[in-house]
């Protein structure tokens, strides 16, 4: 009796972590929590990938009495135009113990601007601060010396991210020119980095 208890659990165990191994990111997608993808409750995301799958353009209604739609998918990433102006890509990204789910969402105004949340695989726990440190904006300026122009002159930085499953490679790309003017930028330029580049290496994204 107590060998078939153990058998029974180790293969619940091998079960559970074969689980992990299988989430696609389609999977993520629709088993994210409302606060998460608050726009789209779970029918409408059911209904999203049937349309993607399909291969029907047809769009769904969202919460702000938009429309959104499913515009690419593998089983490693998800990518949804969420709204005119925003969109959300969800990545399943291999780690350890777990399958971790990131979530990147881009509004498109006044230039990309995106923000990053890494989840664990039943969105439980927000590993953020754990797995990826954001760059400031002294990170982003080639010379140090230069912080101080750079500073008197951009009033913030608009980073979009970018990530490539295939290479695990996480892309920020500094987007300050779209709303800056010719001259003002001009003077900053140099003195900017265009993109800055992590991968993930398992347990984190570290800066390359």
């Amino acid at each position: 009796m107590n060998k078939s208890i153990l058998t029974a659990v180790i293969a619940g165990l091998i079960g559970y972590g074969s689980a992990f191994a299988q989430l696609t990111a389609s999977q993520a997608f629709v088993e994210a929590p409302r606060s998460v993808l608050p726009l789209l409750d779970r029918n409408a995301r059911l209904d999203m990938l049937d349309y993607f799958n399909g291969g029907l353009t047809t769009k769904t209604s969202n919460k702000l009495n938009g429309s959104s739609a499913v515009t690419a998918v593998s089983p490693e990433q998800i990518a949804v135009q969420m709204t005119d102006a925003s969109t959300c890509n969800m990545a399943v990204i291999p780690a350890a113990n777990d399958t971790l789910v990131a979530v990147i969402t881009t509004i498109a105004t006044p230039a990309p601007d995106s923000k990053m949340t890494v989840y664990s695989s039943d969105f439980a726990r927000d590993l953020t601060s754990s797995v990826f440190s954001k760059p400031t904006l002294r990170d982003w300026v080639t010379d140090g010396s230069s912080l101080a122009t750079v500073e008197s002159m951009v009033p913030f930085l608009l980073i979009s991210y970018s990530y490539n499953p295939a290479t695990l490679t996480l892309t920020l790309t500094n987007n300050t020119r779209s709303f800056l003017s010719e001259d003002v930028y001009s003077i900053v330029e140099p003195y900017l980095k265009k993109e800055i580049l992590y991968k993930w290496n398992g347990k984190k994204f570290a800066r390359q």
